[in-house]
């Protein structure tokens, strides 16, 4: 996540120097919990809770619990990761739904944070979930704040209810209240409020959001805070939570590359949890809000998780039993290749379906170079085929190609690497239908897959391995030397082998955007 980017990094690096050592010394814990303090300091966190944090994790850390550990820099990590659990909540919360809708949510926050599209993204979701929510236009103060939340309610196909222009014009209380009404009228269950903040905090935009809570007694308050805002975060929650109070925090512009690290401390000193995090501008960047995965994200060990949630969203399972089969049955063709690339798509950005995953961090250049409109002109290339060239792609002789090239604005070339490359996925695919272990370009074989048994094959055909020499003093020496080489790991990536960052190499890097498009 690019705004915890360079906390993750200077954290990251600090572990990376303990793993050296075998057994750690009160001098080697002092000096990561300095490294620990300087970076989390860095990153705008707020000092009471950085100093209860690094007084909890040195404590654990020249404890029992280290010191007997097969591990202990491990252990270290494992602390610091369930300290940074800690500060960010603890366990998950969900929105709480009133027993007799409709539940009111109430938007809070300072002018600029994001509460308009973040009111937009929650009706998407609730529309998602079988919810039927209404947004109420109770920003009168912000010029053309009405007309933008009208926009976003149209692309997030949801109702809404603006009776004033805005613009200084109305009365916010009176909207609100009349708003909730005409929910519980035409059957709305949600109703979300979105409310006027100001450039600061100040006497009216409280009274102003006091008086709104008292007039629908929300279900729910929701602080909207910018991730960006820096030091000033913490003051601002305190400002708003003993002026309004608010049950739950939305993290805004977690995408943005500012430091962050406040956003982290709101939980801690406010006591309330995170509910939301906006991950970028489209409707359906939101996500909920998970501690723990969180803390993976910035110690780099990946969200895996959320990827597979991401990805059962995305895919139909009846549509990915129909592909199964056909891959069973090797009738797998572009016209599916394709179908699959829509299907991945769906999901989201590439670069943020990687960055997911555990090691990604030491490759932010990789990614950030990796060019996610490839998939586009590979779908153009594919859609400039007749369906007898999707479903049989042994046909494209030379003037097919040409053709292609000149329907889909690509050349040639581009033609012929995406045949050679739908060629390279329909082997690997039928070689995992069939139970095979699938040998990925520039990764090798994966180690343990394939059919029950194999490795056990492969375990007795080693043992089996040794001298056969007559001379028993050349043979013992012979095996000597045979169990003293080391053994090298095949493959790389994703924890597997390939070297002791744990993350996929450049080389799998570039395999995948070859996969994906034009390397």
């Amino acid at each position: 996540m690019a705004t915890f980017g360079t906390l993750s990094d200077r954290l990251t690096e600090t572990f990376r120097n303990l793993r050296t050592k075998g057994k750690l010394t009160p001098a080697d814990v002092d000096g990561t919990v300095r490294e620990i303090r300087r970076a989390l300091l860095d990153a705008d966190v707020a000092l009471p809770v950085v100093k209860e944090f690094t007084a909890k994790v040195r404590e654990r850390a020249l404890g029992d619990e280290v010191n007997r550990a097969l591990n202990p820099a491990q252990q270290v990590v494992q602390i610091v990761n369930e300290e940074l659990i800690a500060i960010l909540g603890g366990e998950q919360r969900r929105l709480q739904f009133a027993k007799n809708p409709p539940t009111v949510i109430m938007l809070a926050g300072l002018q600029g944070s994001g509460k308009t599209t973040f009111a937009g993204k929650l009706a998407r979701q609730l529309e998602k979930d079988g919810h039927t929510p209404l947004l109420i236009a109770a920003d009168l103060q912000r010029p053309n704040a009405v007309n933008q939340l009208q926009v976003v309610a149209e692309r997030a196909g949801a109702a809404i209810y603006a009776p004033e222009p805005g613009n200084g014009i109305g009365d916010p209380v009176r909207v609100a209240r009349e708003g909730v009404e005409v929910a519980r009228r035409q059957q709305h269950d949600v109703v979300i409020i979105d409310t006027a903040g100001r450039l600061g905090v100040d006497a009216e935009l409280m009274k102003q959001a006091a008086d709104i809570r008292k007039a629908t007694d929300p279900d729910e308050v929701l602080f909207v805070i910018d991730a960006m805002i820096g030091q000033d975060a913490v003051n601002t929650a305190k400002a708003f939570q003993d002026g309004v109070d608010f049950t739950g925090v939305v993290l805004s512009k977690l995408d943005g590359d500012a430091r962050g690290g406040a956003a982290l401390s709101v939980a801690s000193v406010t006591g309330r949890p995170i509910i939301f995090a906006s991950t970028g501008e489209g409707l359906d960047d939101l996500e909920a809000f998970h501690p723990d995965r969180m803390a993976s994200r910035i110690l780099d060990l990946g969200d895996i998780l959320t990827l597979i949630e991401q990805a059962q969203q995305a895919f139909d399972e009846e549509e990915a039993m129909k592909m199964a089969e056909k891959l069973a049955t090797e009738t797998f063709t572009l016209e599916d290749f394709l179908d699959q690339m829509q299907q991945m798509k769906k999901m989201g950005s590439m670069k943020k379906m990687l960055g997911m995953l555990p090691g990604m961090g030491s490759m932010k250049d990789q990614l950030e170079n990796f060019d996610e409109r490839e998939i586009d002109r590979t779908e153009a290339i594919i859609r400039s085929m007749t369906p007898g060239e999707r479903r049989n792609p042994k046909v494209l002789n030379g003037s097919r190609r040409l053709r292609i090239a000149r329907g889909s604005g690509m050349t040639v070339t581009d033609v012929n690497q995406l045949v050679q490359r739908f060629d390279q996925a329909a082997k690997m695919m039928k070689t995992v239908a069939r139970g095979g272990v699938p040998n990925i370009p520039g990764m090798g074989p994966i180690p343990g897959a394939g059919r029950p048994g194999a490795s056990a094959k492969r375990g007795k055909q080693q043992k089996a391995k040794g001298s056969r020499s007559g001379n028993p003093a050349k043979r013992a020496a012979e095996n000597a030397g045979i169990a003293a080489a080391p053994v090298t790991p095949t493959g790389s990536g994703f924890g597997l082998g390939g070297g002791a960052k744990g993350g996929p190499s450049e080389a799998d890097l570039a395999e995948l955007q070859k996969l994906l498009g034009k390397g």
